[in-house]
């Protein structure tokens, strides 16, 4: 997933409700006329009071890992194979099947434990998906190449992508879903897929008419056929603050919502997913630590140095403030789910840009409902971790990536420095990671 800062304009677990009484009067104000209407079947915290899944084949990878491993890395790796983290349905293929390595299996097994865990997927599988990176470059094309790559420079209607996505991909999975309702499922939406659109049109692969086809029709057929499935709780992507915490950034990526006609079947958005970006503390209010103002309060810690470029998310928390503040405008309330899997150190980049198996990275809070905010639902693990972000150029086996994308070889990347091991592909297990978040580790003691 390529998540780098696009901006155009240029640990501490800390409650949101330092914010202004008056703002929060009237957020929670509204919250309370928006849940006695029609649609207060998506004002529950999906989250609250529930067990959540935890994978076995997660557990399996982690034991690769563990055999090697000694000490408090050993410890740490141990202690995580009982954390849930999101399942990833980045191919057809992981639709269907019997075992933990597919939905269907993984619906089967949740659903014969009592109680019933809630299962947390990612949906990920649009046309031409991920078009500003190479790493997460997905199997579904508009217009694909004689080697079965995307042709992102080729403008169309995408007509087959969209057919193929809606009838093989999302069609087969509501009907998985469906056969469980039993349990209680969070889908995350399509990382990335519209802070690209709303950022990086001057991108061609982003911009091209194939690829807003894809996303603008792909993404409400996806949220429109799961919203009819009762026991499926939705979260569009939202990127993270220092990718769309700019204002021009995140006004686009608004009215990008706004056009897709969408809020009424979701609960909110997911941030951070796949990235970096540190919790950190909610200030009283968004734009709190601009023009130099405040940067004694903890709050404006800033290790991107986002407030200096006129950023007012230098943190996730504060980014979920700007979220609110902008939807809560145009009549929208949102709820949030923050990837809190590998943000346990804050200030490891040198350049926050980079998001590529990031060196000296630590794995943070265990997914929480007590996120002590009343917009934040969770804290939940949504990038496994563990899992590469994306390969070097050189992959382990000594052959050539065909996916290595640039941000993969940064300063900043695991395998840029003589002496570390090459990166896998995106997706697959990188031992020497895990053991690096693992050393760094900053999970806190609240486990939902």
């Amino acid at each position: 997933v390529s998540t780098q800062s696009t901006g155009t304009n240029k640990d501490t677990n800390q409650t949101l409700t330092n914010t202004t009484p008056s703002f929060l009067f009237l957020m929670l104000t509204f919250i309370a006329l928006y849940c006695v209407g029609i649609l207060s079947v998506y004002c529950q915290n999906p989250f609250d009071g529930k067990e959540l899944y935890v994978n076995p084949s997660y557990q399996a990878e982690l034991d690769t890992s563990i055999a090697t491993a000694s000490g408090t890395v050993k410890q740490t790796l141990q202690s995580m194979r009982n954390v849930a983290s999101a399942y990833w349905i980045d191919v057809m293929s992981k639709i269907n099947g019997t075992g933990t390595d597919s939905v269907q299996g993984i619906l089967m097994d949740a659903s014969s434990k009592s109680p019933i865990p809630l299962v947390t997927f990612i949906v990920y599988d649009l046309p031409n998906r991920d078009c500003h990176a190479k790493a997460s470059n997905g199997e579904i094309c508009c217009y694909p190449n004689s080697d079965g790559t995307c042709n992102y420079n080729q403008g169309g209607d995408c007509s087959e992508g969209i057919t193929k996505y809606k009838s093989q991909y999302i069609d087969p999975l509501v009907a998985v879903f469906k056969k469980y309702p039993q349990v209680p499922i969070v889908a995350v939406i399509e990382p990335d897929s519209l802070p690209n659109l709303a950022t990086n049109q001057a991108d061609p692969h982003c911009g091209n008419t194939a690829t807003s086809n894809a996303y603008t029709i792909g993404i409400p057929y996806a949220v429109n056929q799961i919203s009819t499935c009762s026991n499926v709780a939705m979260y569009v992507d939202a990127a993270h603050g220092g990718w769309l915490g700019w204002t021009n950034n995140l006004q686009s990526y608004v009215q990008t919502i706004e056009k897709l006609n969408i809020v009424s079947k979701i609960r909110g958005f997911s941030t951070n997913v796949a990235n970096y970006q540190p919790l950190g503390i909610a200030c009283p209010s968004v734009g709190y630590c601009l023009n130099g103002q405040h940067q004694s309060d903890p709050c404006c810690s800033d290790p991107c140095r986002l407030s200096s470029q006129y950023n007012p998310a230098n943190n996730e928390l504060n980014y979920v403030l700007e979220l609110t503040q902008q939807f809560t405008s145009i009549g929208f309330n949102p709820h949030f789910i923050v990837d809190t899997g590998r943000n346990g150190v804050p200030n490891m980049r040198a350049d926050c840009a980079n998001w590529c198996n990031i060196r000296g990275a630590g794995i943070g809070l265990v997914p929480t409902t007590n996120t002590t905010s009343p917009m934040i639902d969770a804290y939940h693990w949504l990038k496994t971790p563990g899992e590469s972000d994306g390969c070097t150029q050189t992959l382990p086996d000594g052959n050539t990536c065909a996916r290595f994308d640039s941000f993969c070889g940064s300063a900043d990347s695991i395998g840029s420095r003589s002496g570390e091991p090459r990166a896998p592909v995106a997706g697959n297990w990188f031992d020497y990671q895990i053991k690096q978040l693992a050393a760094n580790a900053h999970m806190g003691l609240e486990k939902n």
